[in-house]
């Protein structure tokens, strides 16, 4: 029987188009540039609207590098995104599911993080709630920051 999870739920609105924002958010490969705590991202595998990859932290100040296999499944026209951890380290578990939905002012981009830590992971399910909850807003504000500034790019190029 698995344990009950601990779940996280995180969003953001940004001010672009769906195709922008849904291009740049799933193309794995180059997460490292638009998530600031990403040092690498691998593509282990891709087969159609299924990408399997391997992300990489940047190091700790003790040089320690956390990396691991997760693996994507694309939904665009759902417009929904289902991910899980194959690789799973300190999690006993952990999945996301990713919804994007167009409101008046974008695209709202929500995160969905359902997990549960090991027993003798180095925090508890309650630290890593609060650990993911303040990074997502971080991430998210990174994201948003960056997918605008490629859409007013875009703009100014097609004027």
């Amino acid at each position: 029987m698995r344990p009950a999870a601990a779940r996280t739920e995180n969003g953001i609105v940004i001010d672009a188009p769906f195709d922008l924002v849904w291009e740049m958010t799933n193309d794995v490969a180059n997460w490292p540039k638009l998530f600031d705590e990403y040092a690498s991202a691998e593509i282990l595998d891709r087969r159609g609207d299924t990408v399997r990859f391997r992300l990489a932290l940047h190091p700790e100040a003790d040089g320690k590098v956390w990396s691991w296999v997760s693996e994507r499944v694309m939904d665009r026209a759902g417009r929904t995104v289902r991910a899980h951890r194959v690789e799973t380290g300190p999690f006993a578990f952990m999945n996301i599911h990713w919804t994007y939905e167009e409101t008046g002012a974008g695209v709202e981009m929500r995160w969905r993080q359902e997990f549960h830590m090991k027993p003798d992971a180095p925090v508890d399910d309650a630290a890593m709630t609060e650990r993911i909850n303040r990074n997502s807003k971080v991430q998210l504000a990174l994201i948003k920051e960056r997918v605008e500034a490629a859409a007013r790019a875009g703009a100014a190029v097609a004027r």
